[in-house]
């Protein structure tokens, strides 16, 4: 059996003729609206637009001849039968395909309980407006069934809100793959549609555009931004014969490459299906209440069924036995039921909210409360992201001023990361470097200048080998401290060497000892080197670590630990951990980090603090206990006043109590809902553990 992607409901595959296909994933559903919330989620989101208007304005006028101007003009009953029933069968038929559909299925859920609980509420009450001489009851629930219409659909809509903000992660990362490429062919340069590229296919590729797919470099040397998929802060040199990847960018030197993996076989297109196929199986919060109702309806109506019957044989006269069935049904009805996991999410959020947190998935709240290992990109995540200059050492002949003076001035005129920390550098030190003369770029190895008749050389130690300059031992002194070392060489002999550094958020290692307080296990996962991440990871007191992870390799150690039962929340910044935020039991992103990640986390971080990620997972640890309260609650209120409803006052009050059980019936079912929307706002008394 497979679930539906969007409801959840189980669905027989070969009986099933609603499907579909996206990214070579396969999906059955078990509705047609449910396919069209999947295929067509902007036309779902208009049409229910359009009935959450017309429930809420009907009801609202409902609710206003109910209880003002009922006894005011002579048709105010036929007036609420016919707006109850535009409720009833236009906003609410959506509930009614829903319970269809169960019925097929030979299951139930929340529709279930709607349909058959608004339709109990707006038949008794249009008997009694049609045919008012065959019921003793003068109670009308037109409001009741319309407002649990107007109140579900709400709810229903925020679903949708969440379920379509996902699906634009899937848009954003295939909106890396460029599109159009330039293919070599007969000695021309022809512009096609990157759809159009064929294994083998020779490209151009120029400075700072995108890889159109999966290539191996034939000509040139360059360096590309390959952070979006590998994670790496760090450009890596590509030359001849080294591989690139579709969507990575191309910083400098125009190549030539040859296209190797198009299409679904790419590395970008891996990772989409990736996305999606661990987002689509997620199951909603709202499912729980809906496997529970799954038991719960057959044995409410079986209850109604039953007692109606068993007190008519009992000598009940046949209108009360049909009282007693609308009494059960009225006073079982979901309201409570329904808004115990929206209400408390709705308050939850606006809690988060002032927290500089984003709630953007109920099923992100559902998973918090389970927490117990929590996985970090490093860069940008547990770091800000900004390269810094983290010491100078200069060698005989010149001092620290002058290493970074003749540095900032070989790199005047360059746009790589390195280049621009040196530069931030030398502007805070009031260094003034002019733009040198004979710039020149060397793929993998670093920029050679000339400036004040000086031959400057900027990059690795390989650069510094080439001209004949030795500091291997410096070296690897500092990058046993995890620093990222540049060598300076002048005139063919060593000047210098500097170390940098990614400056660890402020608030990282609170955030880790409040984590560890919480029983919560930190990782850090990332795809810088090794000595880098370790160095950070001792800096906040993280031990368990993994160096030079790619995104496959983190979605391995994700299941190696759900496997274990382990339950992962994962968060990152950057699209090469969007199959990792999707993957995890939890994804959180940092509001800084790229817009992918952000919409596939669960939750976004807004502000810049990183300690929001504990605060994050107290709030849905508070929130999960108010939702667990409050179905406590409403499945409580039901386990008691059903027998009420269903005769267990007769033997005290007689067969009369059914002149107005059905009016107590409704009056109970609200106060329900009232308490649960009470507890609700308990949460607004959230205060954060800060240490």
């Amino acid at each position: 059996m497979a679930n539906d992607p969007v409801c959840g409901m189980y669905v027989n595959e070969k009986h099933s003729h609603l499907q579909s296909t996206r990214n070579g994933i396969h999906y059955y559903f078990c509705s047609p609206s449910c396919k069209i919330q999947f295929e067509k989620p902007e036309k779902e989101m208009l049409e229910i637009k359009r009935e959450l208007a017309v429930a809420w304005s009907l009801s609202t006028v409902i609710l206003a001849i109910n209880y003002v101007f009922l006894s005011s003009f002579a048709y105010s009953k036929i007036a609420m039968l016919a707006l109850a029933s535009i409720v009833q069968f236009y906003p609410g038929l959506r509930f009614y395909k829903g319970a269809y559909a169960a019925i097929k299925n030979l299951s139930s859920n929340m529709d279930t309980l709607i349909s058959i609980g608004t339709s109990a509420a707006w038949a008794f009450s249009t008997a009694v407006v049609l045919a008012p001489s065959l019921f003793p009851a003068s109670g009308l629930y037109f409001d009741t069934s319309a407002l649990i219409i107007s109140l579900v659909l709400t709810g229903t809509y925020f679903q949708r809100l969440s379920e379509t903000r996902a699906g634009n992660a899937i848009k954003r990362l295939a909106e890396l793959k460029p599109k159009t490429a330039h293919l070599i062919k007969n000695k021309k340069i022809i512009d096609i549609n990157s759809e159009e590229i064929k294994k083998g296919d020779l490209l151009l590729v120029k400075p700072g555009e995108k890889i159109p797919t999966d290539s191996v470099v034939i000509y040139g040397k360059t360096s590309v931004n390959e952070s979006m998929i590998t994670g790496e802060s760090m450009p890596a040199g590509k030359t001849v014969n080294d591989k690139v990847i579709g969507g990575t960018i191309n910083l400098s030197g125009a190549i030539r490459v040859r296209a190797e993996n198009v299409g679904n076989g790419t590395v970008l297109a891996d990772i989409v299906r990736t996305v999606e196929g661990a987002l689509q199986g997620r199951i909603p919060v709202q499912q729980l209440v809906d496997r529970i109702s799954s038991v719960f309806v057959p044995v409410v109506v079986l209850v109604a069924i039953a007692s109606s019957f068993a007190w008519y044989i009992l000598g009940a006269p046949a209108m009360t036995s049909l009282l007693i069935f609308i009494s059960v049904l009225i006073i079982a009805c979901p309201c409570a039921l329904g808004i115990a996991t929206p209400a408390a999410l709705l308050v939850s959020s606006g809690v988060a909210a002032k927290e500089g947190i984003l709630v953007k998935k109920g099923e992100a709240t559902e998973a918090s409360n389970k927490i117990d290992t929590i996985i970090f990109d490093k860069t940008g995540t547990l770091t800000t992201g900004n390269l810094r200059i983290a010491g100078i050492e200069a060698f005989k002949g010149y001092n620290k001023r002058d290493v970074l003076w003749l540095a900032a001035a070989a790199e005047s005129n360059s746009e790589h990361p390195i280049g621009k920390a040196i530069i931030n550098a030398a502007k805070s030190a009031r260094i003034k470097a002019e733009f040198p003369k004979n710039f020149r770029y060397m793929q993998g190895y670093g920029v050679t200048a000339k400036y004040k008749g000086k031959l400057i050389s900027v990059g690795s130690e390989s650069l510094l080998m080439k001209i004949g300059a030795d500091i291997k031992s410096r070296k690897n002194t500092l990058e046993s401290r995890g620093k990222t070392v540049l060598c300076l060489g002048i005139d063919g002999k060593a000047a210098g060497i500097i170390a940098l550094e990614d400056d660890i958020r402020k608030d990282a290692k609170k955030t880790i000892e409040m984590l560890n307080k919480m029983n919560i296990e930190p990782w850090i996962i990332s795809g810088d080197n090794e000595k880098a991440v370790k160095n950070v990871a001792a800096g906040i007191g993280i031990k368990n670590v993994l160096a030079n992870a790619k995104p496959k390799d983190k979605m391995e150690k994700i299941s190696q630990l759900q496997a274990g039962g382990k339950k992962v929340a994962v968060v990152g910044d950057g699209i090469n951990d969007a199959p990792a935020l999707a993957k995890a039991d939890l994804g959180i992103a940092i509001g800084s980090g790229t817009d992918v990640a952000k919409e596939t986390g669960g939750i976004v971080l807004i502000s810049s603090s990183i300690y929001n990620v504990a605060v994050a997972i107290q709030i849905g640890r508070k929130t999960m206990s108010k939702i667990k309260q409050n179905l406590a609650w409403a499945f409580g209120y039901n386990a008691v006043l059903i027998p009420v409803a269903a005769g267990a006052l007769i033997p005290v009050f007689g067969f009369g109590i059914y002149s107005t059980l059905p009016i107590l019936s409704a009056a109970a079912m609200a106060f329900s809902s009232v308490t649960v929307v009470s507890n609700s706002l308990l949460l607004n008394m959230f205060k954060a553990k800060k240490d």
